[in-house]
């Protein structure tokens, strides 16, 4: 199974690198933002960066919108999968409508409420995954882990 990883760096990006022991077992291909802590962390991972900042910036929701394109055609990857972050959701939106499958994880610190991020990739998101009762209440299609 080939996998496209997304995240934004932080705690997106920690979330995603905890979930090593599944992804590691497949091929594999990130979408994220340069700093010092992704290049060093995926140093010999096949990268895409992405354009940063995303929040109330349109230029960069359109320049993510072309790399999802490129990424999306030229890799063909079997789910694309995503911690969180802006920068997912017009990945997320493209895979749907290219027929590829979408998981999204919500983060550990949302409680009560789904991510702006979340809320927009929802209705595009094949599996959604949450960390707490309270969020799977509030979204019956979403499924429940602990960490």
């Amino acid at each position: 199974m080939k996998l496209l990883l997304i995240s934004s760096t932080g705690g997106h990006f920690n979330a995603l690198l905890q979930l090593s022991s599944f992804w590691q077992q497949h091929e594999r291909r990130w979408v994220t933002f340069k700093s010092a802590t992704t290049e060093k962390a995926l140093e010999k991972e096949t990268v895409r960066w992405a354009y940063g900042p995303t929040n109330r910036n349109l230029p960069n929701l359109f320049r993510n919108l072309r790399l999802a394109a490129r990424v999306l055609f030229q890799e063909r990857p079997d789910v694309v999968l995503t911690t969180g972050a802006g920068v997912a959701v017009p990945f997320i939106i493209l895979a749907k409508v290219l027929g590829i499958q979408t998981v999204f994880v919500e983060s550990y610190t949302r409680v009560n409420e789904l991510s702006l991020s979340a809320k927009l990739a929802l209705p595009f998101t094949d599996h959604l995954y949450v960390h707490w009762d309270s969020l799977q209440k509030k979204y019956p299609q979403a499924q429940l882990i602990r960490a």
